[in-house]
């Protein structure tokens, strides 16, 4: 799943090729798993909106929406499917999309999904909210490039471009609200004495407590892995027996991990690209995660793997106490 670097990398990108451009109409597939809101919600909220800024709040991708002086198109309604690759005219025909309308009629569950930070944005202004689960990715496209299989969303921009949606699991979420509210803090702009407060009086493993994302948001397990190595700490100590010294260790480490993975484009593992397809390159830089057996960089000790909450864990046995 694409953890905070590899979110941000994304927001970044799309921020800086999607800002201020608008979105004329919306083409939703029939899958129901990718809509956290109802598909009418998310079309209403949508088209016709201008892109005001585009952002990361923990693993999520924020769309910040303005509607104001921006023209709406009267209501049409289309049913989407994805079937075949052949011809992005006919391809079009078979979806039922037309050039102003690409909305779907059928009902869709709501989908539980973790929080994000509250917005600094007006709470009345719309925002689109992407989770990108385990497999999806965002792109940009041509409107004539080929449609993927397991397309789940076509925004069509004035600018004569397309933003898709792909997610072959279907983990991901799609979701639109107007403000939002959840716990948890963000890493990069944690203090001392707030990170102490997290975790000082838990008992259970600071990996579980790191991944934990009403506490921490954004933090995964290559990061979470990274950031134990480097401040020596192993994943299975219990959150409350480790003293304020290597907490804060743990805070600058949990910083630095994060921020050179930013700068790195994040870790490629599986299916991860950002908004223009390229692969990240921290992955190159793992000291320890998905290094089960081959030694320590430090200290030549094999690294180990335990499985803690379900989750795997990689650790030095000599470099980590």
């Amino acid at each position: 799943m694409p953890e905070l670097p590899e979110v941000e990398t994304i927001a970044r990108g799309l921020a800086s090729r999607l800002s201020g451009d608008v979105i004329e109409s919306v083409w939703l597939g029939q899958k129901p798993e990718p809509l956290k809101s109802s598909a009418r919600e998310i079309v209403a909220a949508l088209e016709d909106s201008r892109i005001a800024a585009v952002r990361r709040m923990g693993k999520h991708i924020v769309f910040d929406l303005e509607q104001d002086g921006v023209g709406r198109a009267p209501f049409r309604q289309a049913q989407g499917r994805l079937s075949s690759t052949k011809g992005r005219k006919s391809k079009l025909s078979r979806l039922g999309v037309t050039a102003r309308a690409g909305r779907l009629s059928s009902k869709n569950q709501a989908e539980e999904d973790e929080g994000v930070r509250p917005t600094q944005s007006d709470s009345t202004q719309a925002q689109w909210i992407v989770h990108l689960g385990m497999t999806g990715q965002l792109q940009i496209c041509e409107p004539q490039s080929e449609v993927l299989k397991h397309t789940h969303a076509i925004l069509k921009l004035a600018s004569g471009r397309e933003l898709r949606f792909i997610d072959p699991r279907r983990f991901g979420r799609l979701s639109v609200a107007r403000g939002f509210e959840a716990g948890g803090i963000e890493p990069l702009e944690a203090d001392l004495d707030r990170f102490l407060a997290l975790f000082r009086a838990r008992k259970t493993p600071i990996k579980s407590a790191l991944l934990n994302q009403k506490l921490l948001r954004g933090v995964g397990n290559i990061y979470a892995d990274e950031s134990l190595f480097r401040a020596g700490i192993r994943p299975r100590r219990r959150a409350s027996t480790i003293n304020r010294d290597q907490l804060g260790r743990l805070l600058s480490s949990v910083k630095e991990v994060l921020q050179e993975a930013i700068a790195l484009g994040g870790s490629s593992i599986s299916d991860y690209v950002n908004a223009d397809g390229e692969e990240g390159f921290f992955q190159l830089q793992h000291r320890v995660y998905g290094r089960e057996g081959e030694p320590c960089l430090v200290c030549k000790t094999p690294v180990k793997r335990l499985v803690i909450a379900g989750r795997s864990s990689h650790y030095c046995p000599t470099c980590q106490k």
